[in-house]
Parts: C-alpha cells; structure tokens; sequence
C-alpha cells in the first residue's frame, strides 16, 4: 500500500556518477514506487569547492514507509550501494535526501522536512521544477517555480553524458 508522496535528490560525484543515480532509483524499490523523474544535471560542487562537479537528478515517488523509516531505508541504501562517511559537503558516491514526504512539517532530529535548504540550491529546484514546478513549499507557501527565481543557477546543465 504506497500511500505517501515523496520528493528525493540524488546526487553523485565519484565513480560512474549516473551509474549511481541509476542504481539508487532503481533499489528505491520495494519500499517505493517512483513516479517521475527530472532529467539528470551536471552541477558544480556546494560548500566545498574543490572537488569533481556533481550529477543531481529529483524523484517522485509514493511509499508506505513513515518518515523515519523511510530516511533509514535511505541511508542503508546509500551505504549498500558504497556510499563512505565524509565530511560535510564532501565528495560522494551517492547522496539520497529527503526534500518533502506530502505536505508534512517534520523537525526532529534526525530528520527535518521539508529540507531545510532545498529553497536555497538551484542543484535541487532546477531538476525538482521539472518534475513539479507548482509544488507548493509547505513552510514557504511558495510553488518551486517561483522559489527556483531566486537561486543561483549557473553552471547547472541539462548532462547529456551516457
């Protein structure tokens, strides 16, 4: 019974970068049913510039995992597929965060919902307005069409990499 909607990120920029963004989506199941996916972008790295630019992809998928459970299937996932501790914003093989699960408000550690910089990185409403562009932010009240006016979006480019 798949009865929440979800919005994840994807990102990766070690090893076959859309090899991993492959996999992650494809071992979301079946714990999720993924029903829309952004084109994948080619990015430049955040907070921590020296390192390989990133490709970042959004998802929509439906779970009937609640939110904890579903950040733990998300980290068990990322470390099975051969994500190792780093340091923030550092470089990864697969990064897999929750941006929105329906229209909830969540803040208690470990998780915090809708993603508390989601609003400020155009890696993540660039490919998440293709998907949903008039997804409202439920703290914000504004759709991603009109939160992606106000980020930085140079140097994010549609990857036409195989």
């Amino acid at each position: 019974m798949m009865d929440h909607t979800v919005y994840l990120a994807l990102g990766s920029n070690l090893g076959n970068r859309l090899a991993n963004l492959k996999n992650a989506i494809s071992n979301l199941t079946p714990q999720m049913d993924v029903k829309k996916k952004s084109p994948v972008y080619e990015t430049p790295p955040w907070g921590y510039a020296d390192q390989p630019p990133f490709l970042n992809q959004c998802v929509m998928a439906e779970t009937y995992l609640d939110p904890e459970n579903l950040l733990s299937h998300l980290k068990r996932l990322e470390t099975v597929l051969g994500r190792e501790p780093t340091f923030e914003n550092g470089p990864r093989l697969i990064d897999i965060d929750i941006l929105l699960y329906a229209d909830e408000i969540i803040d208690s550690p470990p998780l915090v919902v809708p993603h508390p910089r989601m609003h400020t990185r155009g890696f993540v409403l660039v490919p998440l307005n293709d998907i949903a562009p008039d997804l409202v932010h439920p703290v914000l009240g504004k759709p991603v069409s009109e939160l992606l006016l106000d980020v930085e979006r140079v140097n994010i480019h549609e990857y036409k990499g195989k």
